[in-house]
């Protein structure tokens, strides 16, 4: 019966992108609006061999699909600004409507009128006075793109996963708001409506902060999935049904994949069901631990065994890259301190921490790995669901690949 509802909401997907290509590429131009998420210079060359430098945009369509597009240099573009364009769409093919494409573009007009993420950027922006350090929380909190060079530091250092808003995020705002919510609730429960179940009541509260959240910064795809597990997770918690499990996972990223289709293409999203899954695959195997190993162990196991995906897809590496670990387990103090000082508008007690994080200069490495070294570690973590020796030669592999990009 659930596979035949996946089934039918995974068609009526489908068909309805399907149609909305069809209708897009009707003609060979199309005006649609679209918000700047990225843009940088880059170097053309004419089939002449002349230079010249061009602006890349990256923009995201209101009807949902993601494209590059140039323009001149000269034009002043911000992050979060809406443009109207004409684009030339008659060789867009649907995969590539579904992924992302290129295509020429004229920018018709640009709104002046600033959203109201641009609005909470100036905000965030008001109470620093380093640009980078700006960029960092704006990314933090807006999931505002961050600017080529730090997103490379960020990357030497490990942390890409702590700037570049998630799941993780996710449950540390969840973390908090519970606790926020609990003491005020429980006072006014005790008088007042004793009859009420609080977790009930207290999952519905969040889960609607977080889904406005969610709107807000436009839905991205890990904390899509992240929200997505928070509500089918209460679901069967509710029904006393175990939550930390791998048919959880399965449900979550095959519900999301049959209603957002697009998302099959977003490696942020499988990043994150990595993450997850290694995460519950320490939990189901390793619960006679206590809880101050498992927390302690976690960073660790996640690192190393998330670290092959890591070096595949992104290649920079560092000495520093496994210091990532303790700074993870720091930042879910970090984070809620941060939201709470910018709420009262001394966001700036912390920016010397992350001067001092941005100074740390180590010379890194591309390492050439191929893509057919993920195989491996794919294939033993399927067999690790069903034989515990699997786990431990998926963790002597991805040990392996740590001792090889150190020794680099």
């Amino acid at each position: 019966m659930i596979i035949a509802i996946i089934l039918f909401i995974a068609s009526y997907s489908l068909l309805s992108e399907y149609n909305n290509y069809k209708n897009f590429t009707r003609f060979d131009s199309a005006l649609v609006s679209a918000t700047v998420q990225k843009h940088y210079e880059k170097t053309k060359y004419s089939k002449k061999g002349k230079k010249r430098k061009v602006q890349i945009l990256k923009l995201k369509c209101n009807k949902g699909f993601t494209f590059y597009s140039s323009t001149k240099t000269s034009t002043q573009l911000n992050v979060g600004q809406t443009l109207q364009l004409e684009i030339w769409v008659k060789r867009v093919t649907f995969y590539e409507y579904l992924s992302s494409f290129y295509a020429f573009s004229k920018i018709i007009t640009s709104s002046t009128k600033p959203s109201y993420r641009e609005k909470f950027n100036t905000f965030i922006a008001s109470q620093h006075e380093n640009s980078e350090i700006t960029h960092i929380y704006q990314a933090l909190f807006s999931a505002k793109s961050l600017e080529y060079h730090l997103q490379k530091q960020f990357s030497e250092l490990g942390i890409s996963h702590l700037v570049a808003i998630s799941g993780f995020h996710l449950s540390v705002l969840s973390a908090l708001l519970f606790f926020l919510f609990k003491y005020p609730y429980t006072f006014l429960q005790n008088r007042y409506f004793p009859y009420r179940n609080y977790h009930v009541d207290s999952f519905f509260i969040i889960a609607t902060i977080l889904l406005g959240y969610l709107l807000f910064l436009e839905y991205p795809p890990s904390l899509l999935r992240a929200f997505a597990m928070l509500v089918i997770g209460f679901i069967l918690y509710d029904r006393g049904i175990e939550v930390v499990s791998m048919q959880t996972l399965f449900l979550s990223g095959i519900l999301l994949l049959s209603f957002f289709p697009r998302l099959i293409f977003s490696i942020g999203f499988w990043l994150s069901i990595a993450g997850v899954f290694y995460i519950f695959l320490f939990l189901l195997n390793f619960k006679h631990l206590k809880k101050i190993w498992q927390f302690i162990l976690i960073p660790l196991w996640v690192y190393i065994l998330i670290l092959p995906y890591s070096l595949i897809l992104f290649g920079n590496f560092s000495l520093y890259h496994p210091l990532s670990i303790i700074w993870t387990s720091l930042f879910t103090l970090f984070y809620p301190l941060s939201i709470a000082l910018h709420i009262i508008g001394f966001g700036n007690l912390l920016d010397s921490y992350l001067e001092s994080l941005l100074s740390l200069h180590q010379q890194s490495v591309v390492l050439q790995l191929s893509t057919y070294q993920l195989i491996i570690p794919i294939i033993l973590s399927f067999l690790s669901l069903v034989k515990r020796n699997a786990i431990y030669l998926l963790l002597c592999y991805s040990s392996c690949i740590l001792l090889y990009a150190l020794s680099q």
